[in-house]
C-alpha cells in the first residue's frame, strides 16, 4: 500500500505540490518568526491602558517567536523527509502479470 501511495504521489505530481506547499508554509513561518514578536509589542503597548498590570513588560519578548519557530522547523522537517521519501530513491518498476495474456 505504502508503494502504491508513493507512486501515485509521484506519476500525478501531487506530492511535488504538497512539497512546495509544505516548504512555502515553513519559510513564511520562519518569516513571522521576526514579526511576531513586533506585532505582540504593538499590541501590548495599544492595549496598556485597557489591562490591570500596566508595569507589564515594555520590550520585545522572544517567546513570541517561539510558537512560530516550533512550526517553521517543524514543516520544514516534514517537508525534507517527504521530500527524501518521495524522490531520493527512483520508483520501482511496476510488475505486471503478462502471463495471462500470452497466447
Amino acid at each position: 500500500m505504502v508503494r502504491r501511495l508513493k507512486r501515485a504521489l509521484v506519476t500525478s505530481f501531487v506530492g511535488a505540490i504538497a512539497l512546495g506547499w509544505l516548504f512555502a508554509q515553513g519559510i513564511l513561518h520562519f518569516a513571522y518568526i521576526f514579526s511576531a514578536p513586533i506585532a505582540n509589542w504593538l499590541m501590548r503597548r495599544e492595549y496598556r491602558g485597557m489591562m490591570e498590570h500596566a508595569n507589564s513588560a515594555r520590550g520585545f519578548s522572544l517567546q513570541d517567536a517561539l510558537p512560530e519557530l516550533a512550526r517553521s522547523v517543524s514543516l520544514l522537517l516534514l517537508g525534507y523527509f517527504l521530500l527524501r521519501w518521495l524522490y531520493f530513491k527512483p520508483l520501482e518498476p511496476e510488475v505486471t502479470e503478462s502471463g495471462s495474456e500470452q497466447s
